[in-house]
């Protein structure tokens, strides 16, 4: 029997970034059925504005991005530290039209790797419709955005703090979660340990 793993990521983030290689490693190893998941941090209220940060948080902040450059090099992945703190909303709720329209693992990939090499804004409504279309889904995103989409999102948010998701990447499997990608080796003996079978 198939079991489910949600995974709730952020495009803004760069440990979420980096896990997706992982995640699709661990979805073609077992038989399980993978749900992507948005959850838009709000990075300014757990991290402050760039404005108040103390040398400390900055020491934090060069630190995170540091680690998760070193998994991206490994990787052979680009990763720029962004501009500024986005809230991106958009480009997460992108991610359900893609899910809608069969277009999700190409829409991924694109968000992830142009937003991080500082080639898309994910606040930008009209550049994540244009993303989507580029991976095969079909026009209409800013009324899906405005409508049921952006209330689904938020739906969704809610009901991922609502399980004790607070930050990105996390693992949800059978009421557990696993937070960063870090703790898959940790995730692929708790399935093994459940018997879900590998393929």
């Amino acid at each position: 029997m198939t079991a489910t793993v949600t995974l709730w990521i952020d495009y803004v983030s760069p440990y979420a970034f980096v896990s997706k290689a992982w995640a699709y490693d661990l979805e073609r190893d077992y038989d399980i059925a993978l749900q992507w998941r948005p959850y838009t941090l709000d990075i300014a209220s757990f991290q402050q504005s760039v404005a108040a940060r103390d040398p400390h948080h900055w020491r934090r902040v060069r630190y995170a991005y540091m680690d998760a450059r070193r998994f991206a090099n490994r990787q052979g992945l680009t990763l720029k530290g962004p501009t500024k703190i986005f809230y991106a909303r958009p480009a997460n709720a992108g991610m359900l039209h893609a899910q809608r329209h069969g277009a999700f693992r190409r829409y991924n990939d694109l968000v992830f790797d142009r937003f991080w090499r500082r080639e898309l804004d994910p606040e930008d409504v009209a550049a994540v419709e244009a993303l989507l279309i580029e991976a095969g889904a079909p026009p209409g995103f800013a009324a899906f955005l405005a409508g049921e989409g952006g209330e689904e999102h938020d739906r969704l948010r809610a009901e991922a703090e609502a399980s004790g998701v607070f930050g990105v990447p996390t693992f949800v499997f059978d009421g557990e979660l696993f937070w960063g990608g870090d703790r898959i080796g940790l995730l692929r003996e708790r399935l093994d340990e459940k018997g879900v079978s590998r393929r």
